[in-house]
């Protein structure tokens, strides 16, 4: 019987949208480079509204200043990494945030190695992962409740 590891993921992502345009990374995900929001890891003890100030800053050079939450994504399931089964449980806490000093510049040596502003428009056809949409949703819908469950 194969032993299936248990791994939890605390994770805070910041959606930053000005003049119609949002700013994304570009992590280097283990099948291709993928566009994400700026964001990442909790660190053990780190409170998760200062995680995502660090991390935009990390990966993208800019300064950001949290306005509010906006909402948590839970998502849990089997995922196969590396011939290694592992029931994966990742929980997204997303803010809405803007850019309030530094310059735009990349990340060296860590998850992501680009960054950049987007138009809205054309966020559906860039290769992005799906808490983009999350995020998006979330922020142009305001859901009550903070938690959308699943997105479809």
């Amino acid at each position: 019987m194969t032993e299936i590891i248990r791994k939890l993921r605390v994770a805070a992502y910041a959606v930053i949208v000005r003049d119609d345009q949002i700013l994304l990374s570009r992590w280097l995900g283990p099948e291709r480079p993928m566009w994400i929001l700026p964001g990442g890891g909790v660190d053990h003890g780190e409170d998760p509204y200062d995680a995502v100030i660090r991390e935009v800053f990390e990966e993208t050079g800019y300064k950001a200043e949290v306005r509010r939450l906006l909402g948590i994504q839970n998502v849990h399931g089997p995922l196969n990494r590396d011939g290694v089964d592992v029931d994966y449980h990742r929980i997204r806490i997303l803010y809405e945030a803007e850019v309030v000093g530094g310059e735009l510049t990349f990340e060296v040596g860590g998850s992501t190695d680009q960054a950049g502003w987007f138009p809205l428009a054309e966020v559906p056809e860039l290769d992005h992962v799906e808490s983009v949409d999350v995020g998006l949703a979330m922020f142009r819908n305001r859901p009550e409740d903070g938690r959308i469950a699943r997105f479809t």
